[in-house]
Order: structure tokens, then C-alpha cells, then sequence
């Protein structure tokens, strides 16, 4: 059984996929502390010369955990993201194919960031025709806060014999406390394809949205560019 973890984040990028592609569960680990100016409520799209980020507007406290956190609904924010997804890729290849999911989507959002997360991550998974399973790690009792420990209990939760780290893990992971938990452990060395972009020059490290009305919902490039896992 192969495991791997992550913040949910918001219209997550190719390499989000990629490490749950290689994985028979992932875990969105919402049980941590919201983080502003990350990718748990925004992402990068393509611009016609360059990026800008997509962002959900959110209410929160200092501390607040990301399964708390509320989306300010007062502003038209949904409405905004749709009119800017038109502006940048109306003219897209697969744009009127895929849309509409994303508008019904955007339409269909409550309050809660966790949520809509969950959401556009499962329709992308979905698009891309991954077969992963996808838990909350909400939905899990008895987990430590120290945070090497809660990932060792999600992974003995779930009777995990591997768990797959992103390549940044190695700088600040606990490496030797999951070999002496007896699971082997592997890192991601995501390689980024490069594609056409509508708008100009090509930009890499976008939302898989931008992947996606480019060039549609097929994933056999990514697998074939990412078949190799760096082992601790």
C-alpha cells in the first residue's frame, strides 16, 4: 500500500496529479494550520504575457485549521473567476469542453474551503481518469498534532507499506523516523511537460486547468514523462 499526503490546495498544479497518479490513497491533510499566501485558497493561471494568481477570497483567524476556514461569500468572487477564465481562455482548444464542469462547480460552492478544494481537486482526478482513493485526514480520529508523528499514524491507518514524498520533502522531512516506522520511502522528482499555451511564450507551474483546456483531459504524457521515484 502506497500513501502519500498533502494540503488540499485550490485548482492544484500537474505535479498535485502526478503524486497522487503513483499512490493508492492520498490524503488531504486539512487538520493543519491555513496558510495565507500559499496554494490553499489560489493558483496561477496563464495570462497573455505571463501569469496571475486565481484567488479565493477567505475569512480566518491565526490558527485556524484549513477544514475551518470559510470563503467570504460576500464578494462575487465566482462570477470574477469564470469572466477571467474566459478572458484567458475562451479561445482555448478544450475550453468549451471542459467548462462547463468548472462552471457547475463554481456555482455549486458553499462556504467551506475545504470543500470547494476537495471539489475542483476530485474533478480534475476525475478528468485526468486517476483512480486514486482521496480521504480527509479530518475524517481520521486519534491523530497526533507533532507533525511527523500524525504522518506516521495516517500511514498506519491506512496500513501503509510506502509513502511517497514531494521532492522538497528531503530538506526538511524526518527521513529516518518513516524508516524506523518500517516504511520505505520515496521522493518525487516531478518532470514538467511543456505544451501549447494559448497566450504566448510557454509558462510552466500552472493550475492543471491551464493543462486542460489547452490540451484536454488526456494524462498518458505526464505518466510517461514521471516513471521514475527517487527511493531514500
Amino acid at each position: 500500500m502506497r500513501i502519500a499526503i498533502h494540503q488540499p490546495q485550490f485548482m492544484p498544479w500537474l505535479g498535485y496529479f502526478d503524486k497522487m497518479d503513483k499512490v493508492d490513497v492520498f490524503v488531504l491533510l486539512d487538520n493543519v494550520q491555513f496558510k495565507k499566501n500559499e496554494y490553499q485558497n489560489r493558483n496561477r493561471i496563464k495570462t497573455h504575457d505571463q501569469w496571475i494568481w486565481l484567488s479565493v477570497p477567505v475569512s480566518f483567524n491565526f490558527g485556524d485549521l484549513i477544514s475551518k476556514v470559510r470563503i467570504n461569500n460576500q464578494q462575487d468572487w465566482a462570477k470574477k473567476h469564470l469572466q477571467t477564465l474566459l478572458t484567458y481562455y475562451g479561445k482555448a482548444p478544450f475550453y468549451r469542453e471542459y467548462l462547463p464542469a468548472f462552471a457547475e462547480l463554481y456555482h455549486s460552492a458553499g462556504d467551506s474551503l475545504a470543500d470547494l478544494n476537495m471539489g475542483t481537486i476530485e474533478l480534475i482526478r476525475k478528468i485526468f481518469a486517476i483512480d486514486t482513493e482521496i480521504v480527509r485526514a479530518s475524517d481520521i480520529s486519534g491523530l497526533s498534532e507533532e507533525p511527523t508523528a500524525r504522518l506516521l499514524d495516517i500511514c498506519r491507518h491506512f496500513k501503509a507499506d510506502t509513502y511517497l514524498a514531494g521532492a522538497g520533502g528531503k530538506g526538511y522531512m524526518e527521513c529516518d523516523r518513516f524508516k524506523a516506522a518500517g516504511l520505505k520511502l520515496l521522493f518525487q522528482n516531478f518532470v514538467h511537460p511543456e505544451y501549447p499555451q494559448i497566450n504566448g511564450p510557454f509558462v510552466p507551474y500552472m493550475s492543471a486547468i491551464d493543462y486542460i483546456f489547452n490540451t484536454g483531459g488526456d494524462f498518458t504524457r505526464i505518466r510517461e514523462l514521471n516513471k521514475e521515484l527517487e527511493a531514500y
